[in-house]
């Protein structure tokens, strides 16, 4: 089993090498994000939306779908396996840490960007959620260099911890499960 930093690293180079100018970080965050808004488990719509979004519209190429698919598939499984399973898609943590914490950033802002596509609608969102989101808005406009020590290290876990709980909140409260679902009347189109 492949750990997140070695997904995140072949997840990047293989963007790289097909000239996609995002992070494998915001990929996840915007997967978290569709799925945190309410997009179902099994919701087939989301890459479209996807390549929309990071691709500007341009079909995605065969490995990249590939690979997106299994970091799909495998953030879907750790969200609905509950006790906080949820493992972000960032750097090592021997990268230098303005390189974790930019990726980081890269991580809320997809979050936030698939979050608005499946809710635009807040009211029935507990209170949690939404200073949750509001805490993520402010969390994507930092852009200061952190130094390299020990304070520093612990803040950036500090706020990694709060952005991986905060998404399993949104997605405990919004998120739709395959039991949820069942439990859902059909919609006949």
């Amino acid at each position: 089993m492949n750990t997140s930093s070695q997904v995140f690293e072949s997840l990047s180079a293989l963007l790289e090498r097909n000239n996609i100018l995002t992070s494998a970080a915001e990929v996840q965050g915007i997967i978290c994000g569709m799925l945190g808004g309410g997009m179902p488990l099994e919701s087939q719509d989301w890459l479209e939306p996807l390549a929309d979004v990071i691709n500007q519209g341009e079909t995605l190429p065969k490995e990249v779908i590939t690979a997106f698919k299994s970091l799909f598939d495998t953030t879907c499984q750790q969200l609905v396996e509950g006790d906080f399973a949820l493992v972000l898609c960032l750097p090592d943590d021997a990268a230098p840490i303005n390189e974790r914490g930019n990726a980081l950033l890269n991580w809320v802002h997809g979050f936030l960007l698939g979050f608005g596509l499946h809710q635009a609608d807040l009211t029935g969102c507990s209170d949690d959620v939404k200073e949750g989101l509001e805490d993520f808005a402010e969390i994507a406009r930092m852009d200061e260099e952190m130094s390299e020590d020990e304070e520093s290290e612990q803040a950036l876990f500090e706020v990694m911890e709060y952005v991986r709980v905060t998404v399993m909140l949104c997605f405990n409260e919004l998120g739709k499960s395959a039991e949820q679902q069942q439990g859902e009347p059909k919609t006949v189109h």
